[in-house]
């Protein structure tokens, strides 16, 4: 049953809202959280916890639960075919881990909700935000038919973000930047090694090929015009035209698949009055390099560390600090999955010159280890005496 009152209202369940919601609760904020949806999502679309996201979650509790859950992977690789143009190890990474962790989304919220339920706070569902406007120092949200007041509201309600509407807050990119993907789970018989994912880069856009704990595989692909739901033989099609030549994948079963499209597209602001967001709700870009969730659950907790220190007497410009650090990071991870998406459409006559580029970036130790930082987050990692989410490096 929803409150008359709370400190902060967490709009949305997804990985971002539930980190914000278990940051601020460990902090002893009175938090509520709903979510529109009657369950839990049981398909996801991210596969991948980063170093430096894992690093985050440590900070509230949840980093090495959910670690035990999922498969480590120890590199990335661009491929071309069968060509292995560079590969990005993670064992050098300066971080307790030293791997990407991949693991379902709905894996990660549950570990999450657990964490929070042990906080004494549970996901309020199904309740949909209809109205939300200001009252005196804080905000009335409206969920269906019932009136809360809340000091605070955190909009991580995702792309289509309700609070992000009704707070009158812009949701702007590129013209031109609109693209469709397909992801897929799946069962294959193939030759490529378990303990890494891939990125093949093939005219018709990039494939990503992920290993997933019991044996799955994340498949996802940048397409034009993608079926509803992928079928076995459309994904086989995808890994002929793309993926390995010589041992080819072969599709066993289909275990679940969905298409969606997005556009590049970053918020105004991160904050408006007492209307904060994070996550999906403030940015969204392609999905190549597996950035997306991360930067959600890192300004989750960043949000949520920052408003308890408000809550508890810090000068509210902190928030503004907040919303300056975060939107900067945004725009940077959104470029840096456009610039993965482009190496992979490069026009045949650009990609001997892009591959042999790849192959001198895989001979050179310093490259391979600053991407590899990027890749895992840990470029965002804070100095001793900054703010947390904040950049140490470009």
């Amino acid at each position: 049953m929803l409150p008359q009152r709370t400190d902060v209202l967490v709009v949305g369940a997804g990985p971002t809202g539930l980190t914000a919601a278990l940051t601020l609760a460990r902090r002893g904020v009175e938090v509520t959280v709903v979510d529109k949806r009657e369950a839990p999502a049981v398909t996801s679309r991210a596969a991948v916890v980063h170093a430096y996201t894992l690093e985050v979650l440590d900070r509230i509790g949840a980093g090495e639960t959910l670690a035990a859950r999922g498969l480590r992977s120890a590199r990335f690789s661009v491929r071309d075919r069968d060509r292995v143009l560079v590969t990005v190890p993670f064992g050098g990474l300066p971080s307790r881990h030293r791997y990407a962790l991949m693991v379902s989304q709905s894996v990660t919220e549950e570990v999450l909700t657990d964490r929070l339920a042990e906080a004494g706070v549970r996901v309020l569902r199904p309740y949909r935000l209809t109205g939300l406007h200001r009252d005196g120092d804080g905000s009335v949200a409206d969920l269906d038919g019932t009136s809360v007041r809340a000091r605070w509201v955190v909009g991580a309600d995702g792309i289509n973000s309700t609070v992000r509407e009704l707070a009158g807050i812009t949701f702007t990119g590129p013209s031109g930047s609109e693209e469709s993907f397909v992801l897929a789970d799946v069962r294959v018989d193939s030759g490529l090694p378990r303990d890494g994912a891939s990125i093949f880069l093939a005219r018709g856009g990039p494939l990503v090929w992920a290993p997933l704990p019991d044996g799955r595989v994340r498949l996802v692909a940048t397409v034009t015009d993608p079926p509803a739901e992928p079928d076995a033989a459309y994904l086989q099609r995808l890994l002929d035209e793309r993926g390995p030549r010589q041992r080819p994948d072969q599709v066993r079963e289909v275990l679940w698949s969905s298409r969606f499209r997005l556009h590049r597209r970053v918020a105004g602001t991160f904050r408006s009055g007492p209307v904060l967001l994070a996550g999906d709700a403030g940015h969204v870009h392609s999905p190549a390099g597996g950035q997306g969730m991360n930067l959600g659950i890192s300004d989750a907790v960043d949000l949520g560390e920052t408003l308890a220190d408000v809550l508890a007497g810090a000068d509210e410009t902190r928030l503004d600090q907040y919303a300056a650090r975060r939107r900067p990071l945004a725009h940077e991870v959104a470029s840096f999955a456009d610039r993965l998406t482009r190496l992979a459409t490069v026009p045949p006559a650009g990609r001997p010159a892009r591959d042999l580029l790849l192959r001198l970036v895989s001979v050179l130790p310093p490259v391979r280890h600053r991407i590899a930082l990027r890749l895992s987050g840990l470029d965002q990692r804070p100095t001793s005496g900054t703010v947390p989410g904040s950049r140490t490096d470009g």
